[in-house]
């Protein structure tokens, strides 16, 4: 069965359209307003090798939180939609990305419990009027409605850019393994038969 899901949400503050294929190759178009978010989107759908469609209109002359916590929103449920029941799945991914003086490490578990584990610098500064706040927000959301369990760490960094472009590039790496498709265990990944 394809592993598609597609995601419309409105509210006071965003309007939205997501479509994801977990199978799908690469970005299939992203407009969020937010040009530096689109282009960590681009790179997780690059990296991930999802494909991944993402229109969105947001207050953004506000501020950009909205518009981020609701794609990390979108996006969590849609994976969690395109997986269904996680049958045949590797479970499990982690990914170490290299960004010029700045580590990443990215650690998945499509557990069906969310949780984040975080550690990055405090007080990074923002990447233009991209706060680098925003990157947390967006993991909480995207972990949450996922339901899965993701560890993600700045091992060190000293640039904002290089530091959120390995978080999207190890995150997307991470899903890649734990989503691709396992031949030796076509079932649920769990001794308990459900995720």
């Amino acid at each position: 069965m394809p592993r598609v899901a597609k995601i419309e949400r409105s509210t006071k503050e965003t309007q939205l359209r997501l479509v994801l294929n977990v199978d799908g190759g690469g970005n299939l178009g992203i407009a969020t307003g937010i040009p530096f978010f689109d282009h960590m989107l681009d790179l997780f759908a690059f990296h991930s090798l999802f494909g991944l469609e993402i229109v969105a209109q947001g207050d953004t002359a506000v501020d950009f939180h909205h518009t981020v916590e609701d794609i990390g929103i979108a996006l969590g449920a849609a994976l969690a939609q395109a997986l269904g029941s996680k049958s045949g799945v590797m479970r499990y991914g982690c990914s170490y990305i290299p960004m010029d003086e700045a580590l990443i490490r990215s650690v998945v578990d499509i557990s069906g419990r969310p949780l984040l584990i975080y550690h990055a610098p405090f007080g990074a500064e923002g990447i233009g009027s991209f706060s680098f706040q925003l990157v947390g927000e967006f993991l909480r959301a995207f972990s949450t409605h996922a339901a899965l369990t993701l560890h993600t760490a700045i091992l060190y960094g000293r640039n904002s850019h290089h530091m959120v472009e390995g978080i999207f590039k190890s995150l997307a790496q991470a899903l890649a393994a734990a989503t691709s498709l396992n031949p030796g265990m076509p079932g649920i990944p769990s001794t308990k038969g459900l995720l």
